[in-house]
């Protein structure tokens, strides 16, 4: 949902960019982005620790997720087993790779509709909902697991975005569906803005009550009125619209 965006943003600020996908397929779409494909699965800790030491890169962005269906499609269940696992074990993988190579910071997508319930907007030194239940306690738990391995390995920076429903261009609603919501443009917006300052757990969502932002529009100059230039939203569209081969 957020990867393209993010890197048209990336490459617009003249980031160098080397993007993971597990299909091949995807690379003609990312070259022309700017971005070099690196074919290599998370759940294969030998082949990605191998692709992170050639790549040697200064920042890890990690936004990848496994969500196969929205939620109340019959699928749902399963694909939140599914991107558990990955935010446990493919998290896990993914830094101790970044370990070996010498990372020095990692941005990681975290989620900011995990807390726990209570009075006013929620910060992020509130507790996470580790008490919840059913596919609920499926998602607390890899977001739980996830911060841990970003933001508890000595020698990385790790730096956890805890995003609200994204919604926009790409993703499974046009417009904001539910509080915490942040468009998928302001989202990719503080991801960039992550690669280069902040440390620790950052809310990225529109200010509604429901959780504050005020943290990270002071830290890291998030706004969650951006949106991509018409220029980059254009080449994306172009991208996008050529089928997979």
């Amino acid at each position: 949902m957020i990867g393209l965006r993010l890197a048209a943003l990336l490459g617009d600020a003249k980031h160098e960019i080397v993007g993971t996908t597990r299909r091949p397929a995807k690379g003609p779409m990312l070259r022309a982005l700017g971005v070099t494909p690196v074919v290599v699965d998370v759940f294969d800790p030998d082949a990605l620790a191998h692709a992170v030491a050639t790549m040697r890169p200064d920042v890890i962005v990690h936004q990848l997720t496994d969500l196969t269906g929205a939620p109340g499609t019959p699928g749902y269940p399963a694909a939140q087993e599914a991107n558990r696992r990955l935010r446990i074990e493919g998290t896990r993988n993914l830094m101790q790779a970044a370990k070996m190579a010498g990372v020095r910071r990692v941005v990681a997508q975290s989620i900011a509709f995990a807390y726990a319930p209570g009075d006013g907007a929620r910060v992020e030194d509130d507790q996470l909902d580790v008490a919840a239940e059913g596919v609920r306690q499926l998602t607390v738990q890899g977001i739980v697991a996830l911060e841990r391995e970003v933001l508890q390995i000595s020698g990385i920076t790790g730096v956890a975005l805890r995003y609200g429903y994204f919604y926009g261009p790409g993703t499974w609603y046009e417009v904001a569906p539910k509080s915490p919501s942040v468009h998928v443009d302001a989202a990719a917006q503080a991801a960039l803005l992550a690669v280069s300052k902040g440390a620790a757990v950052y809310n990225i969502a529109e200010d509604d009550g429901v959780v504050s932002s005020a943290k990270t529009r002071r830290d890291l100059g998030f706004d969650p009125a951006f949106r991509l230039p018409e220029r980059l939203a254009r080449k994306l569209r172009s991208v996008q619209s050529e089928p997979l081969r």
